[in-house]
């Protein structure tokens, strides 16, 4: 029996991200990364809410995905309204960036357009963010969150996912394979 996501599950976690990077920018604001790099505290979170938004759609749909912003927009109001004015903002236009990209590449394989849409909605999220928020946009804060949301919430998640997608394959009869 091969376990799969299920659209609530999915909604819920794209919900929790959203809240858990708001909550964790409110209260840390940004850190560094490395190399000289900055980031706000809830980037990792973002980049996980780029990848669930694309998770959400194909299981529930698009107007899923605009509940679930409403609804962690909601939840962040409780801890910052400036973040969550700024949250929804961004995630929002990064949701319509995204449905440009992540729809029309989707029929040519999942991992090509969550990877190509969650570049163009990591840039468009970290500007509109940034600026709303009123962080300093430099190549140090821009560069730190788009390696938290590409590198580590994106392309590792994404690499996981096709190696064992491809390891089910290789193993016919595997209770991860069935």
């Amino acid at each position: 029996m091969t376990a799969r996501i299920t659209g609530p599950a999915a909604l819920t976690g794209y919900v929790g991200a959203i809240t858990a990077a708001n909550w964790l920018t409110a209260r840390y604001g940004m850190v560094p990364v490395g190399a000289g790099l900055l980031t706000t505290a809830g980037t990792f979170a973002a980049g996980a809410a780029l990848l669930l938004r694309d998770t959400v759609q194909d299981l529930l749909g698009r107007g899923w995905v605009l509940a679930g912003i409403t609804t962690g927009a909601a939840l962040t109001w409780a801890t910052s309204p400036a973040l969550a004015v700024a949250s929804a903002t961004a995630f929002l236009a990064a949701e319509l960036a995204d449905m440009g990209v992540y729809t029309p590449l989707r029929h040519r394989g999942w991992a090509r357009a969550v990877l190509a849409s969650n570049a163009v909605g990591a840039v468009v999220d970290t500007l509109l963010f940034l600026l709303l928020a009123g962080f300093p946009i430099t190549a140090a804060t821009v560069g730190g969150q788009l390696v938290g949301k590409l590198a580590w919430a994106t392309l590792l998640p994404v690499a996981a996912v096709v190696t064992v997608r491809r390891w089910r394959r290789a193993v016919p009869g595997h209770a991860l394979g069935a």
